[in-house]
Formats: structure tokens, C-alpha cells, sequence
């Protein structure tokens, strides 16, 4: 048997189960509120960036708004990666996410409570905007830090599989976002809906978010993290090799988080179309109901979670990169048909139903193996600057702006393709970088 496959005793084991447990339930509740947003963004438009009185005109304008607000918070990521990546590479990695998932409970709960326009006037969608930001910040820090966390605790020859528990509490948190948009969206009419059913699910976050905050602040702090040492994968694991080499200066670390963009734009792109942005997209393009519009997401992150930890698993095995550019390639090749599919109001019921979930099966083969192939780019002592940058800087740019693009440019164009070519587009550029991956790097231990 290889030595990278070999396991770590018991003892490892139980506190690397622990860490991923602590890890991954603040991603949980950071990705519950994104995906809550999405889901009610035709319903925050009207509530937040649409003045009394307005046409449809205006409530187009508002969507765009609404989605402005999200792009906006994720601008602000990259900056919560810098300032909690920091904190996270001197002070340790418990200390970070404490922070930042009490950071996201009270403002996704302020967001709950957060009066509309109609009650406070023009004040309200800057507070809305201000509070967005708070998300922002902390969900930049939370990625670095938790990714850190879970791979510098995972057993040797699995780190692709707790990496990937990262990307799969994303997906239980959009899921959970979108189930509980969906019910709501079933048991309320839409007048009670719109008027205050919308806040239930940002109410919810504050019980969330305190299980979370308990169960970090009990979290030990990693050895490789508070000692210097390397990763905690047992004695049987392969050293790790001196934390010399590696993106370290600034050129370099530029050089790396710039490469590490190239790699997942085609996830945070495609993974935004087809996760978040769909259900907006389809009311506003085929007059879909909000009910129907929700079903159909929920479907999509179904299909997401699905692949996610099989992906993670694959890429321990044969490597990151034929995973994931797996998955990218499908993309390119099959974004454009899967939503015909989805948008034929004529066709079987089953057939866009497989489209939806196949959807989103092919981001999870991205998000899979992601989070560990961003970590082994990076040695310790930059991991979660580094990583955290690179994963708040694509996401910004090609998630936090895919809403408000596809919005922008279907209402320019009229042509109902544009998700498809976005979430192509960008998947096609990620190729390329994903060819720059090694084979055997996912054998390697951590710098």
C-alpha cells in the first residue's frame, strides 16, 4: 500500500473529525444566508430598491439593484480574506472563525429585522447594502480559515475528501436556503409572502449561527497552526518538507493567488448561474412563479451536494486535475442544451428535472476537489491569506458579479442563452489553467 493512502490512528482520526465538524458548520450557516438572498431577490427588489408607485420598468431597474447590493458584498471579500487570513496565519485558525461566523450571524439577523422602504424611505436599502458588506467581510475570512483548518487535519491520502466538506456544507446551505424559501414559498400566500415571510429565514441564522459559534469556540487549535509543525496526519503519515519553498514574497503569492483565480472561475462562475442566479433569472425571462422558480434550485444544489464528496473522494485516487476539468469541459460542452431543457415549458417533466440536477452534478465535480487543490498551492505560514484571497477574489468577480451580468445583458440582448455563455465562457478560460496542475500533487503532503 502507497504511503499516501495509509490512515491515521484513532486518535487523529477523533480530533480530525472534530475539526471538520467545526469547520464545516460555520460554512453552513455563511452559505444558508447567500442562499436565501438569491432565492428572495425578486422579493427583496420590491421590498428594498423599488419606491411605492413604480412599473414594471423600475421593478427591472430594482432587480438589478438587488443584485448590485450582492455583487457589492462580494467585493468586499477579498478584503475579509486579507484581514482574517492575516489573523488566521499569526494568531491561528480557531480564532478566525470564531470571528467571522458571529460576524455573519448578527448581520444576517439584522437583515431579519431590517425595517423596507416603505417604513424607513431611502435609508433602507443603504442599511440593507451596509449589512451585505458585514457578509462580505466575514464570509472572506471564513473560506481560508476553514479550508485551512480541514485539510491541515485531514488524514493522509484524504485530503481531497475534507476539502470537499467544505464545499459540501456550501451546498447543504444554499439546499437548506432554497428548501426553506421553497416552503415558504408553498404554506404562505404571496401578499404574506412579500409583506413579512421573507425575514423567516434570515431570523433563522441567529439559532444557527450560536451552535456554530459553540461549537468553535470548544475547537483546539491545530498543531501545524500553533506550533509550526506539519500536519496532523499521524506517525505513519510522509513528512512534510520544509516550509522554504512556495509562494512566500509578494510576487509570488500574486503569481500563485492569480493562478488559483484561473483555476476555480469556471466553479464560481458556473456554480452562481446554475445555483443562485436561476431562480430570478427564471421569473424574470419566462414569468415563472416564484414556487416553481425555487423547486427547480433546490433540484440544481441537489444534484450539486450529490457530486461533491464523490468528487472529493476521486480526486484522493487518481488526482484534482482530471476531476475538475471534468467538470469544467462538460460545462462548455453542455451549459447551452441543459438550458433549453430547463426553459421548454413543453417538454417531459423528468427530462428538465435531469437537466436541473445534472446542472448542478457538474459544479460539484469543480467544488469537489477545489478546496484542497487551492490549499496544497500554499505553505502554512500564507495558507489562509493565500488560498482565502484567490477564493474571494473569483468569487467576486465571476460569482458575486454572474447576477447582475446575466441580468443586465439578457434584458440588453433579449436572448435567453446568456447563462449558458457565461457559465461556459468562463469554465472554457478555467481549462486552461487547470492544465497547469501536476498529477501528483494531491500525493504530496502540505508545505
Amino acid at each position: 500500500m502507497r504511503p499516501d493512502v495509509l490512515r491515521a490512528p484513532a486518535g487523529s482520526r477523533a480530533a480530525s473529525r472534530r475539526a471538520l465538524l467545526a469547520g464545516s458548520v460555520g460554512n453552513l450557516v455563511e452559505w444558508y444566508e447567500f442562499g436565501v438572498y438569491g432565492c428572495f431577490a425578486t422579493v427583496i427588489a420590491a421590498n428594498f430598491f423599488t419606491p411605492a408607485g413604480s412599473g414594471a420598468a423600475v421593478g427591472a431597474e430594482a432587480l438589478v439593484a438587488t443584485y448590485a447590493s450582492f455583487a457589492l458584498a462580494f467585493f468586499f471579500r477579498p478584503l475579509g480574506a486579507v484581514l482574517f487570513g492575516r489573523l488566521g496565519d499569526r494568531l491561528g485558525r480557531r480564532t478566525t472563525l470564531v470571528l467571522v461566523v458571529g460576524l455573519m450571524t448578527c448581520a444576517t439577523t439584522m437583515i431579519g429585522l431590517l425595517p423596507t422602504r416603505a417604513a424607513l424611505g431611502a435609508a433602507a436599502p443603504w442599511l440593507l447594502t451596509l449589512l451585505r458588506i458585514l457578509q462580505g467581510l466575514s464570509a472572506g475570512g471564513e473560506f481560508g480559515g476553514a479550508v485551512s483548518l480541514m485539510t491541515e487535519y485531514a488524514p493522509v491520502g484524504r485530503r481531497g475528501l475534507y476539502g470537499a466538506w467544505q464545499s459540501f456544507t456550501v451546498a447543504l446551505g444554499l439546499l437548506t436556503g432554497a428548501g426553506t424559501a421553497a416552503g415558504l414559498a408553498s404554506v404562505l400566500s404571496a401578499g404574506a409572502l412579500h409583506a413579512w415571510g421573507w425575514r423567516i429565514p434570515f431570523l433563522l441564522a441567529l439559532p444557527l449561527g450560536a451552535v456554530a459559534l459553540w461549537l468553535r469556540t470548544a475547537l483546539e487549535e491545530p498543531p501545524a497552526a500553533a506550533a509550526g509543525g506539519a500536519s496532523p496526519a499521524g506517525p505513519r503519515a510522509a513528512p512534510a518538507p520544509p516550509d522554504l519553498p512556495g509562494p512566500a514574497r509578494p510576487g509570488e503569492l500574486g503569481r500563485a493567488v492569480a493562478l488559483g483565480i484561473g483555476r476555480i472561475m469556471g466553479w464560481c462562475a458556473a456554480g452562481y448561474t446554475f445555483l443562485v442566479v436561476l431562480p430570478s433569472y427564471l421569473q424574470a425571462t419566462l414569468g415563472t412563479s416564484v414556487r416553481e422558480a425555487l423547486l427547480v434550485t433546490a433540484l440544481a444544489q441537489l444534484g450539486f451536494a450529490a457530486s461533491i464528496l464523490p468528487a472529493g473522494m476521486l480526486s484522493d485516487r487518481i488526482g484534482r486535475r482530471p476531476v475538475m476539468l471534468a467538470g469544467a469541459l462538460c460545462v462548455v460542452l453542455l451549459a447551452l442544451p441543459l438550458l433549453h431543457l430547463i426553459r421548454s415549458p413543453g417538454g417531459s417533466p423528468w427530462l428538465r428535472a435531469g437537466a436541473v440536477l445534472l446542472s448542478g452534478a457538474l459544479v460539484g465535480l469543480m467544488a469537489g476537489p477545489g478546496p484542497a487543490m487551492l490549499a496544497e498551492m500554499f505553505p502554512r505560514r500564507v495558507r489562509c491569506t493565500g488560498l482565502g484571497v484567490a477564493y474571494a477574489l473569483g468569487n467576486a468577480v465571476f460569482s458575486g458579479c454572474a447576477g447582475l451580468v446575466i441580468t443586465t445583458l439578457t434584458a440588453r440582448t433579449g436572448d435567453p442563452g446568456v447563462p449558458a455563455y457565461y457559465a461556459a465562457g468562463a469554465c472554457a478560460l478555467s481549462c486552461l489553467a487547470l492544465s497547469t496542475l501536476r498529477g501528483h500533487d494531491h500525493m504530496e503532503p502540505l508545505r
